[in-house]
């Protein structure tokens, strides 16, 4: 029986890096020829910076590096990238807070922006009663523009499935007993809906956010320094180029 819930993001909140781009980088270094996909993906960023294109459209063209992969294959890499690139990936302090939140009896729920399709395994690996994502499909073969079913689990979006769910009640805008975890100013909607906020690394907006809520901050070691080193990290990783080491 629980008696209250945690909310985690995933992203830069539960390890340092995004998981799609960690996650490419590790299909990349499988099969290389898949840096193709960079190409058009390149081509689409200035429609993005004009906003002709959605996020929901981009992270659709990101995941056309897994064209033609076949859906035993990729299931395959998602088992093994959970036991090796993941697993060393992630920020100890925090997978301690979610063993500490399950031990005082709260709902786990991990809700990502991340396609649900690694997500299942992510939320059984570290002991989520419920994950909630972007629901990309995975087909017998991948096309070219992975299908997205639904919302960009994003900002507000986040809270909203909760709901749909029947996860959180439908109409209290606080819930008791209950903890928050992101990194991003995009998850304030989370943050704000429980009780408790704990801010992983928070830039200027979430840290001013935080300030005025009350909210708890962390800042385990992660592999690179600032902004712009994560930034390299993602572009790195998106090349297939990034070599994980210990940190």
């Amino acid at each position: 029986m629980h008696c209250g819930y945690a909310f985690f993001d995933l992203d830069h909140t539960i390890l340092p890096f995004d998981t799609q781009a960690l996650f490419c980088n590790f299909v990349l270094r499988k099969e290389g020829w898949r840096r193709v996909y960079f190409v058009w993906y390149l081509l689409a960023l200035p429609l993005a910076a004009l906003r002709v294109l959605d996020i929901r459209t981009m992270k659709r063209v990101f995941a056309s590096y897994l064209w033609g992969m076949r859906q035993d294959t990729l299931e395959l890499y998602v088992a093994e990238f959970l036991e090796t690139d993941f697993a060393a990936a992630l920020y100890p302090s925090v997978v301690a807070e979610i063993e500490k939140n399950r031990d005082e009896g709260r709902m786990l729920i991990l809700n990502s922006a991340s396609p649900e399709f690694y997500l299942a395994g992510i939320s059984q690996q570290l002991g989520f009663d419920h994950f909630i994502g972007t629901d990309m499909k995975v087909e017998e073969t991948m096309p070219f523009l992975p299908h997205i079913e639904g919302p960009n689990n994003k900002h507000a979006e986040k809270v909203d499935a909760m709901r749909k769910h029947g996860l959180i009640p439908p109409d209290l805008p606080m819930v008791g007993n209950s903890w928050a975890y992101s990194d991003s100013s995009a998850d304030i909607p989370l943050l704000s809906i429980a009780e408790h906020g704990v801010m992983i690394h928070p830039g200027e907006r979430l840290q001013s956010a935080g300030l005025e809520h009350g909210w708890r901050t962390m800042t385990p070691p992660r592999p690179y320094n600032g902004k712009w080193g994560g930034r390299r990290a993602m572009l790195l990783q998106a090349l297939g180029l990034y070599r994980l080491g210990k940190f």
